[in-house]
């Protein structure tokens, strides 16, 4: 089970952290990410974190957006700075496993104000 909290109402140029809390051993075993869907959009990937580590973003997000998980915590978190309206939309928590495939949590909404 997935568990997204952090969203709410920025003006542009601000700050938000989204959080994701996994429930058993989810985030070592799995490749963890966050994606979004925009109002008449198609869902799509803002940021993976695999287990040991290794990051990916998506560029519209690069050098603003930071994704870290806590193994011990089980917990993933989008640390996203320098906001701006073209990215409202709502937040999605992932975790893909090889064989199981991928799990999603509730979204959260962001909103960025101009």
């Amino acid at each position: 089970q997935l568990q997204a909290s952090g969203g709410g109402l920025v003006q542009a140029g601000g700050s938000l952290r989204l959080s994701c809390a996994a429930s058993g051993r989810i985030v070592s075993n799995n490749v963890m990410g966050w994606y979004r869907q925009a109002p008449g959009k198609q869902r799509e990937l803002v940021a993976l974190i695999a287990s040991d580590g290794s990051t990916h973003y998506t560029d519209s997000v690069k050098g603003r957006f930071t994704i870290s998980s806590d193994h011990t915590q089980n917990t993933v978190t989008l640390q996203m700075n320098s906001l701006k309206p073209e990215d409202t939309a709502v937040y999605y928590c992932s975790a893909t496993h090889r064989i199981s495939g991928t799990r999603w949590g509730q979204g959260t909404l962001v909103t960025v104000s101009s």
